[in-house]
C-alpha cells in the first residue's frame, strides 16, 4: 500500500502548486517592514509573482 494511495502525485501537485499561488499573493499583499537592508528590493517583480501565481493555480486545478 502506498503512502496517500496511488495518486500521490495529484497530492503533490495540488501542495506545490497552492503553496506557489498562495506565497506569491502573500508576498505582493504584505507591508514592507520599517528596517529593511538597501539592497533589498523594494517589492517583489510584478510580471514574475503574476505568471507565479497563474501556474500555482493552474497546477492546484488540476490536481
Amino acid at each position: 500500500m502506498v503512502f496517500l494511495g496511488d495518486d500521490i502525485l495529484r497530492w503533490l501537485v495540488l501542495a506545490l502548486g497552492g503553496a506557489m499561488a498562495v506565497g506569491n499573493i502573500l508576498a505582493l499583499t504584505r507591508p514592507r517592514p520599517p528596517g529593511r537592508a538597501k539592497d533589498d528590493l523594494p517589492r517583489p517583480p510584478l510580471v514574475r509573482s503574476l505568471v507565479m501565481i497563474a501556474v500555482g493555480t493552474l497546477a492546484s486545478i488540476w490536481a
